[in-house]
């Protein structure tokens, strides 16, 4: 680094104090933006019922989320680059605080899922400067600490963002309702907007990137023309236009390849850096990213929808239901990461692909052999197999898709596997209507609301298990053994090093 692209001094107590808050800061903007993730599928019940959301609907109050940020991600963290971290991170959080209160306010369910996708699209300003600022704040002997604590915040916004819904649902504040769970955010962004204006540095990449807002019009447009006929399809009668928007999604998608290919010879900046998938190693991960992602997509939603609406369980008894899967993944993360990857590598992530569809075979034998009186302590045991599994897979993976990228394509190649995650995701939430309402009848009356739903739960887990072992076959591509990472981090460490301003 240059003398102008020094972290802030660690000399003075007003330093030390500045960088305090300003990482209190984005790690509150990193835990607002995963809880606000977790905390809606434990509400879609309740909008449903009293938003009057159709089922399609209620896909897109998550995928439109998903969608968004997936698509802003990388334009996101370029426009940091280029304009300043502290600057596009501020009109992240105030333009998530204002989506926030548009949630809260919308008046029907198309505002809602109109004001999710505007939540998705600032996320996707705000998170990529998180870790940007950490590095244009802190020297490098004091980011691991800072790194461990971020991987904390990750944990603590998986395991109470369900119950903090559940809860927020349950009081029924003010008689907000599910409202609560967004305007929620507001005194949080607005202090944010406030103190990080104030105490977080101002900080550019020295060699940015240029933005390629053509290949996120065409990434953003194939993957609508493949999710929107999967969302309303089933209730639309599966029209022919939706056979023909399907197939010229992947038409949208070549014509995107071939842009992105003359884009990076013609400026060095595409969108997407195709020589990436060269290296087989990360090709493969970056398919069982996106094919994870498709799975925890329509787990996810159906598994709250089985809770709440075919169990007719409250937001708070599912929510709780949840716990023990959120630690069994913290728990195995940490284990898997420290103590199982360096001596076993690859077979580790194998062995959680197998072990997380054992869990889920479980879960299905578990709730048909208990039917609809099947209690949370019995889901116990299948969903810590489950988090377990999912935990051994979710922490080395990122390490495992780097271990053989270039280090000059390290800082892109990150971008790019956060990017496939969410589009998995939104791909999987799409599918929901497929593997899940395609087996609910359109007009069920109250006593088959309970088993509709619970054959559609079997349905959609049998779907999940089959696609856990695509990822283990997947897995296979990977790196056998994967190289301790301090390379690959100190390489993506250079390609976003700050330059103070």
């Amino acid at each position: 680094m240059t003398s102008t692209e020094t972290p802030l001094s660690t000399g003075g107590d007003g330093t030390d104090r500045r960088r305090r808050f300003a990482l209190a800061i984005v790690m509150t903007a990193a835990f607002m933006d995963l809880v606000d993730v977790t905390i809606v599928n434990i509400a879609i019940p309740s909008i449903q019922r009293e938003a009057g959301a159709s089922f399609s609907q209620i896909q897109w109050i998550t995928a439109g989320y998903a969608l968004a940020f997936a698509a802003g991600l990388i334009t996101g963290g370029r426009l940091g680059d280029i304009h300043g971290r502290k600057r596009i991170f501020l009109i992240g959080i105030g333009g998530f605080t204002v989506a926030s209160a548009l949630c809260g306010l919308a008046v029907n369910p198309e505002m809602l899922v109109a004001s999710r996708i505007l939540q998705g699209g600032m996320a996707a300003l705000m998170v990529p400067q998180v870790l940007s600022i950490v590095h244009a704040t802190f020297p490098a002997h004091e980011r691991g600490k800072v790194f461990g604590l971020f991987g904390a915040v990750v944990g603590l916004g998986a395991v109470s963002g369900p119950l903090l819904g559940a809860l927020l649902t349950e009081w029924d504040l003010f008689g907000w309702g599910w409202r609560s769970i967004f305007l929620i955010n507001l005194p949080v962004g607005v202090a944010g907007l406030i103190l990080g204006s104030r105490f977080i540095g101002e900080s550019k990449a020295p060699r940015a990137l240029k933005l390629d807002l053509v290949g996120v019009a065409l990434v953003t447009l194939g993957l609508l023309m493949l999710i929107y006929p999967l969302t309303r399809g089933r209730e639309l009668g599966w029209p022919l236009w939706g056979y023909v928007s399907m197939a010229g999604s992947l038409v949208v998608l070549a014509v995107l390849v071939a842009y992105e290919k003359r884009k990076a010879v013609r400026d060095g900046s595409p969108l997407v850096e195709l020589s990436l998938f060269r290296v087989k190693s990360f090709a493969a991960g970056i398919a069982v990213q996106t094919v994870f992602g498709v799975a925890l997509g329509v787990f996810f939603l159906v598994w709250t929808l089985y809770m709440q609406v075919g169990l007719g369980w409250s937001p708070l008894k599912a929510g709780l239901t949840g716990v023990p899967f959120s630690i069994a993944v913290s728990a195995a993360a940490g284990m898997s990461v420290q103590m199982l990857v360096p001596r076993f590598g690859r077979k580790v992530l194998q062995a959680g692909a197998l072990v997380m569809a054992a869990g889920v075979l479980l879960y299905v034998w578990e709730s048909g052999h208990y039917g609809l009186d099947i209690a949370p302590w019995q889901m116990a045991l299948p969903l810590v197999v489950m988090g377990v599994g999912m935990g051994l897979i979710v922490a080395p993976l990122t390490d495992a898709i780097l271990s053989e990228v270039p280090r000059e394509h390290s800082g892109s190649a990150s971008g790019l596997i956060n990017t496939v995650q969410q589009m998995g995701n939104a791909l999987g939430l799409g599918l929901v209507s497929v593997v899940f309402f395609g087996t609910i009848g359109d007009r069920l009356r109250p006593d088959q609301v309970g088993p509709a739903f619970a054959d559609a739960f079997h349905n959609a887990l049998g779907w999940v298990a089959g696609v856990l072992g695509v990822i283990f076959l997947l897995m296979f591509a990977l790196p056998k053994r994967p190289a301790q990472h301090v390379e690959g981090e100190q390489a993506v460490a250079e390609e976003q090093e700050p330059a103070l301003v």
